[in-house]
């Protein structure tokens, strides 16, 4: 099915084709009228097969794209790097990750409240996806 065939229920017709006869509407006979009415009987039958396809096709979709993402979760103590710059800002020489910070405060979204090594909190809280464990 075209998405044109879902949406509206038909096929689309050029505005070419209705100047100039082409094989689809010179033979055309009424007995096309009920044959059209019932495929828009089936319509919502179409829809629905369509909709379960693309919710499967997204469903194995976010399947491998989750095969591959590494979860990172830390707990209250636990000491972590923290992301420098956005990854376009960072100079050759200049180091990716700044730290140790030790983390203060888990929220439910998985971001983290951090506090430097003076004892200093950060102002917002990070997300896991711009911290990793600190390793000595």
């Amino acid at each position: 099915m075209t998405p044109f065939h879902l949406v509206y229920g038909g096929e689309a017709v050029v505005s070419m084709e209705i100047g100039v006869e082409s094989d689809r509407r010179q033979y055309y006979d009424a007995g096309n009228d009920d044959r059209r009415l019932a495929e828009l009987d089936l319509m919502s039958e179409t829809q629905d097969r369509a909709s379960a396809r693309l919710t499967a096709y997204r469903q194995r979709m976010c399947n491998t794209y989750n095969k591959r993402v590494i979860p990172r979760t830390f707990q209250v103590g636990d000491l972590v790097w923290k992301k420098a710059k956005p990854v376009g800002d960072i100079g050759k020489l200049e180091p990716p990750w700044e730290g140790p910070y030790r983390v203060v405060k888990k929220t439910s979204v998985g971001a983290y409240y951090l506090v430097d090594s003076a004892g200093k909190s950060l102002v917002r809280p990070w997300s896991a996806t711009h911290l990793q464990p600190y390793q000595t």
